[in-house]
């Protein structure tokens, strides 16, 4: 076999190290661009007009959430280099939605209901069952909130049952959701939270309830009734993930979100709805049945559904 010269080999080496060095140049490159890209290799794929066609057609008895969730998110997407993130905290009793919009928020965003790499959700029974452990749940949510930005700085934080959220957990997160934090090798500023909690229920349905005592339209419940009411009962609510939350006091929430109590006729339209996905669109007494047996409160008044819209497949199954 015939050996190399020694020129042969220099000139070799050569060729390996530029190949070597314009390889790791291309990486760089890369990675910069990733940084400052909304794509790369994240699969941020927005429809806004999707997002609001989906909470208008499918989100029932909710005007502030469709109107908030749609504006904001539009808004937020608009600009090139926010200079905080997007930091949405959804409010209301179970089943009156809060879970499907932020699926929405999944499916339109990224094309995919929760099944995108980039879309993170956490349930404290499951990720942070023992409160005894808050110091290591904190150390391991911030390292991995921080690894997740550094891959995709348009990551999706979902943070569901905050009500069971251990106590002083979650202000681990507080410097990531204002404008002077550092996360190297991403813009971490384009990144979306969202928290769902029941916590401030109390507050939306007392406000829901006066309205419909003083004769007016559910419309007509406005945003400024409910906002700091809500973030006051959170933050002195011990059951509250934002109990003493340095996240509510320096106002890291970019929007409060109520989700109202739903009636009769949003019940019926629930059970509408999935009747139609099992191609039993014609089948509206089922619908008005379906209203009809789900309990109701309060007890003088009968106005509002006690599960929202939860229990509405297993009663249409009652009438199938």
């Amino acid at each position: 076999m015939e050996l190399w010269t020694e020129g042969e080999a220099a000139m070799l080496c050569s060729l390996f190290f530029i190949s070597f060095i314009s390889t790791a140049t291309s990486f760089e490159m890369k990675t910069i661009y990733c940084t400052i890209s909304d794509s790369c290799d994240c699969d941020f794929n927005p429809n806004i007009q999707g997002l609001e066609w989906d909470l208008y057609k499918n989100v029932y008895g909710q005007h502030l959430a469709q109107e908030i969730v749609s504006e904001s998110v539009a808004s937020f997407l608009k600009k090139t280099n926010p200079d905080r993130p997007l930091v949405l905290s959804f409010h209301g009793a179970s089943g009156t939605g809060k879970s499907m919009v932020s699926t929405m928020l999944g499916r339109h965003l990224y094309g995919t209901a929760m099944g995108s790499p980039y879309i993170h959700q956490f349930v404290p029974t499951l990720h942070f069952p023992l409160a005894d452990r808050v110091k290591r749940y904190r150390s391991d949510l911030k390292r991995w909130v921080q690894g997740n930005l550094t891959a995709c700085a348009r990551s999706i934080f979902i943070f569901d049952e905050m009500e069971k959220m251990p106590t002083g957990l979650i202000d681990v997160l507080e410097p990531f959701l204002g404008p002077s934090h550092v996360v190297f090798q991403t813009n971490y500023r384009k990144a979306i939270y969202i928290f769902i909690s029941t916590a401030g229920q109390e507050v939306i349905n007392k406000v829901a309830l006066e309205n419909i005592r003083a004769g007016q339209d559910r419309e007509e419940i406005q945003l400024k009734e409910l906002e700091e009411p809500i973030l006051d009962d959170v933050y002195k609510n011990q059951n509250s993930g934002f109990y003493h939350s340095r996240i509510i006091l320096e106002k890291r929430i970019t929007h409060v979100v109520p989700f109202l109590p739903l009636r009769q006729r949003h019940v019926e339209r629930c059970a509408q709805r999935e009747m139609c996905q099992r191609g039993e669109c014609q089948r509206k007494d089922v619908a008005k049945a379906v209203g009809g047996v789900v309990t109701y409160t309060p007890q003088d008044g009968q106005h509002f559904s006690s599960t929202g819209c939860k229990l509405v497949p297993a009663k249409v199954n009652l009438f199938l």
